[in-house]
């Protein structure tokens, strides 16, 4: 008897275990979702600042100061970043035209970034990280 297949959606980037760093997971990335994938990170970087890691946390890129800031990820048809429901409901009118899920973010492959709604969002999970206790 076959085991049926899981419906949880994964990352395409995770196809033979976890990567052993962010270029790593970039590189393995479909090559449709890694020019996507490479303007998000290069939208969070330039938000973060230098002080910031990358990592890779829960089998996917992260930045991290003192605690894990941001996630992102490549998936078949759109790129995600994890910024926490918080920042999320801050910016709800401004994310009116993404997907959105409670701490999700879909950028649609082939569509532009929008480097500067990126950028006000981490920088607004930036602030809340400072304010929290929460290792997350």
């Amino acid at each position: 008897m076959k085991k049926a297949k899981s419906a949880r959606r994964r990352s395409t980037a995770k196809e033979s275990g976890p990567p052993e760093s962010v270029t790593k997971y970039i590189a393995r990335a479909p090559e449709r979702a890694s020019g996507t994938l490479k303007k998000l990170r290069a939208a969070v970087r330039a938000a973060v600042g230098p002080g910031a890691a990358e990592i890779i946390s829960y089998g996917i890129p992260a930045f991290k100061d003192k605690r894990v800031l941001v996630w992102y990820a490549a998936f078949a048809d759109h790129c995600s970043l994890f910024p926490t429901a918080s920042v999320i409901a801050t910016f709800k009118d401004e994310l009116a035209g993404f997907s959105t899920l409670k701490g999700t973010i879909h950028i649609p492959l082939g569509k532009p970034v929008p480097a500067a709604l990126i950028k006000k969002i981490v920088k607004e999970r930036l602030r809340q990280a400072g304010e929290s206790r929460s290792p997350y």
